[in-house]
């Protein structure tokens, strides 16, 4: 089955940190530019963070930016998104997307070509 699965989601302290993975299962990641995204509670779906195929390329949504880290390990087939300083306003759905095109663009949901069924970070005291 052709998949990608997050994991790594928890609950944490304001000010504590997480690693969340993004790994594929029946394909390889390495032609796919990864993306994270998050929604929150009665909230639009947010882009994150997006990493090229190569890892050469990377973006970052302006709040998590300083803060959250996203790389690769293509031999392990995973993309990682390394939280710190986690905030409560980090608490959300954190989805992650795999698109064959390999670049980091801005397109439909519909457009990616697998996505991750998510998993919950919560930042609370």
């Amino acid at each position: 089955q052709l998949q990608l699965v997050e994991s790594g989601g928890g609950l944490v302290q304001p000010g504590g940190s997480l690693r969340l993975s993004c790994a594929a299962s029946g394909f390889t990641l390495d032609y796919y530019a990864i993306s994270w995204f998050r929604q929150a509670p009665g909230k639009e779906r947010e882009g994150v963070s997006c990493i090229s195929n190569s890892g050469g390329s990377t973006n970052y949504a302006d709040s998590v930016k300083g803060r959250f880290t996203i790389s690769r390990d293509n031999a392990k087939n995973t993309v990682y998104l390394h939280m710190n300083s986690l905030k409560p306003e980090d608490t959300a759905v954190y989805y992650c997307a795999a698109d064959r095109a390999g670049l980091c663009r801005v397109v439909a949901a519909r457009d990616y070509d697998y996505w991750g069924r998510g998993t919950q970070v919560t930042v609370s005291s």
